[in-house]
């Protein structure tokens, strides 16, 4: 489909299939966390947003290994299409230990860093649409990105330090830690993408 669409429109499109996708996974994973009412189904539905990902990842490692000249540096390319795949790949992983771990309810902590995951995700995909147009606008949205990932790390900080406090069962430290780590690292991998972003924009925009 891409065959007629000039090399930057096709690759710029693809970023935003990808990121409009990653939003939608972490959106359907702060409704998981909201309304925790079918986890089963729930973390299914984040799975088949994943595959689609997945799908659209490798649209854009074939159609860079197919285009001679690229709008972007193919370390760029491959890096930011990477990063998006990495950060929906932890909303899945999240939503998977929630049915695995067989947790009963969310913790008010797990609610806060889904929120702050899908106000990141919502940045990213800003600033992804920005794509090829003024620095100044992608720079924004990188702030913002470094601005959630800073309280991701406070809240997930705080909600550790409070596990290793409060709860007296060591199964149940075992998993919350790993939940709380595989939100924090989402974050991580949104500001990956804003670092990704902002580097393109000050080569070419």
């Amino acid at each position: 489909m891409f065959g007629l669409i000039p090399q930057e429109a096709a690759f710029f499109e693809l970023f935003r299939r990808a990121a409009h996708n990653m939003i939608e996974g972490s959106r359907l994973l702060k409704g998981m966390m909201e309304d925790f009412r079918n986890p089963v189904e729930q973390a299914r539905r984040i799975k088949d947003v994943e595959h689609i990902g997945d799908g659209i990842t490798h649209d854009i490692a074939l159609k860079l290994n197919q285009t001679f000249i690229t709008p972007l540096d193919r370390e760029d390319i491959y890096g930011l299409a990477s990063a998006l795949d990495d950060i929906l790949d932890l909303v899945e992983a999240v939503s998977d230990r929630f049915v695995v771990f067989k947790v009963s309810r969310p913790t008010e902590a797990s609610i806060k860093l889904a929120n702050i995951l899908y106000q990141s995700a919502v940045a990213v995909g800003t600033g992804i649409d920005l794509l090829g147009k003024q620095h100044a606008a992608i720079t924004e949205c990188c702030v913002q990105v470094n601005s959630l990932e800073n309280e991701a790390d406070r809240v997930t900080r705080d909600a550790i330090s409070t596990l290793f406090e409060e709860e007296k069962d060591p199964i149940a430290v075992i998993k919350w830690k790993e939940i709380y780590e595989n939100f924090e690292e989402g974050t991580d991998r949104c500001e990956d993408v804003a670092n990704i972003l902002e580097r393109i924009a000050l080569k070419h925009f």
